[in-house]
C-alpha cells in the first residue's frame, strides 16, 4: 500500500475541472469557479480506479449482487480500523444511496400524520425528499454553539414526532456530535419511543482535533431504536455510483430494517466494487485527503480573516464544507447570489439549509489550495 506522501491529489486547472460531467461543474459557465455541491476536486484512490477500469475491461457492468459479503467484510473492517465502531457485517443491507435508504426508513417506521424531525440548518434534500415518505417535517434549530437544541427536540417528540434523522458529522455545520451529546439525545428519544436514523455519511471524513463516535455505539437504547447509513460516495468521491449501506446492532433495529423492500437491485455495480475497494485498501488515500483537507481548512481561515473579517464562522470538525455567516456583509438573505454574480465564484445557498441558513452560504473547499485561494478573492471582489 502506498503511504499518504506519495498519493497524487493534484487538482487539474479550472478550464479542466468544467469538462467534468458532474452536477458541480456542468451547471455554471466556464469561467465561474464552483464550491458548491460536495464533490471533491481530486483524483479518485488508486485502488478504486484500479477495480473501476478492471469491470470496464471485463464489461462487468450488470446488476449488482445483494450486499455481497466482500463489501460488508471490507465495511467492517473500515469501521473497526478507522471509526472505532463494530459492526456485525450479517446486520448490514445494501440501498441505492443514504438518502434513499432515510426515506425508505422513515416510510416503514411511520403512520400516516406522522412526522419525521431533524436539525436545522439541514441538508437540502431533507426537505424536498423526506416527504416521498408520506410524513410531515418538523424541525429542531441548533443552539448557537451548533448543538442539537434537546428542549425543542423534546417538544416535537411529544407533538408527535416517530423518527429523528440525525446529521452526524452534522452538514452543513461540519460539527462532530460529542458522545455526552449524542447519549443525551437517545435519552431524550427513548423517552419518547422514537426512532432515530442516523446519517453518517460524512463520518470518514472527520478532521484533525475531534473524533466520531457512531449511534450504534452510544448506548443500548440508541441500538435498540436506532439505524446508521453510511457509503463512500463522500470521502471517496462516488456519489455517481450508487452504493450505500443501512447497519443496525439490535433485533429490534434488525427487524425494522427488514420491513424496507429490497432495494439492492437499485444500487450500481461500479458503486459496490468502487465502495469495496475504498474501504478495503483506501486508507493511504483517505489519509493524504485528510491532511489536505486540515491545511485548506487552516488557511480558509486565515483568508476570510485577512480578505473577508465581516464573514463569522467555526472551522468544521469533518467534512470539507464550511458554513459561513455573511449576514454582515449586507447582501441580503442570498449572499452566494452575489458572490457568483459579482465575483464569479458560486456558493452553495444557504436558505436552501431552512429558513435559518438566512444570509449564509456553504463554501466546498475539498480543491487545491490555489482554488480555495481564488474562491476567496473572488468572494472579497464581490463586494
Amino acid at each position: 500500500m502506498s503511504s499518504p506522501a506519495s498519493v497524487d491529489l493534484h487538482v487539474p486547472d479550472l478550464a479542466a475541472l468544467h469538462e467534468r460531467r458532474s452536477e458541480k461543474w456542468a451547471e455554471h459557465p466556464p469561467d465561474v469557479l464552483c464550491a458548491t455541491i460536495a464533490e471533491l476536486d481530486f483524483p479518485l484512490a488508486p485502488p478504486v480506479t484500479a477495480v473501476l477500469e478492471a469491470a470496464i475491461e471485463r464489461g462487468d457492468l450488470g446488476y449488482a449482487p445483494t450486499a455481497p459479503q466482500t463489501l460488508r467484510d471490507a465495511f467492517a473492517g473500515f469501521a473497526a480500523r478507522r471509526l472505532d465502531w463494530t459492526v456485525d457485517p450479517d446486520q448490514i443491507t445494501l440501498v441505492p444511496d443514504v438518502m434513499i435508504g432515510l426515506i425508505e426508513l422513515s416510510r416503514a417506521l411511520t403512520e400516516p400524520g406522522d412526522s419525521v424531525a431533524f436539525a436545522t440548518p439541514a441538508y437540502p434534500p431533507f426537505f424536498e425528499e423526506l416527504p416521498l415518505a408520506g410524513v410531515g417535517l418538523r424541525e429542531v434549530p441548533l443552539a448557537a454553539d451548533g448543538a442539537l437544541d434537546l428542549a425543542a427536540l423534546a417538544e416535537v417528540l411529544a407533538a408527535g414526532a416517530r423518527v429523528l434523522v440525525l446529521s452526524s458529522p452534522h452538514n452543513p455545520t461540519g460539527r462532530v456530535l460529542p458522545r455526552t451529546e449524542l447519549e443525551r439525545i437517545a435519552e431524550v428519544c427513548a423517552e419518547h419511543d422514537a426512532w432515530v436514523l442516523a446519517d453518517e455519511i460524512h463520518a470518514p471524513l472527520v478532521l484533525p482535533g475531534a473524533r466520531h463516535t457512531s449511534w450504534l455505539e452510544v448506548s443500548d437504547a440508541a441500538r435498540a431504536r436506532g439505524i446508521a447509513l453510511t457509503s463512500a460516495s463522500k470521502a471517496f468521491n462516488l456519489a455517481g455510483l450508487k452504493a450505500a449501506l443501512v447497519v443496525t446492532a439490535a433485533p429490534e433495529a434488525r427487524a425494522a430494517a427488514a420491513r424496507v423492500p429490497s432495494l439492492a437491485d437499485h444500487a450500481g455495480l461500479l458503486g459496490v466494487l468502487a465502495a469495496e475497494a475504498a474501504f478495503a485498501d483506501g486508507d493511504a488515500w483517505l489519509d493524504a485527503v485528510l491532511a489536505r483537507l486540515d491545511a485548506n481548512r487552516a488557511l480558509l481561515a486565515e483568508l476570510l480573516a485577512a480578505e473577508l473579517p465581516e464573514v463569522r464562522w467555526t472551522p468544521p470538525e469533518a467534512t470539507y464544507l464550511g458554513w459561513l455567516d455573511c449576514r454582515a456583509l449586507g447582501l441580503g438573505d442570498d449572499p452566494a447570489a452575489a458572490f457568483l454574480a459579482r465575483g464569479r465564484v458560486a456558493l452553495s445557498p444557504g436558505l436552501t439549509y431552512g429558513s435559518s441558513g438566512a444570509g449564509f452560504a456553504r463554501l466546498n473547499f475539498g480543491t487545491s489550495p490555489e482554488l480555495v485561494t481564488e474562491a476567496v478573492r473572488r468572494m472579497a471582489a464581490a463586494l
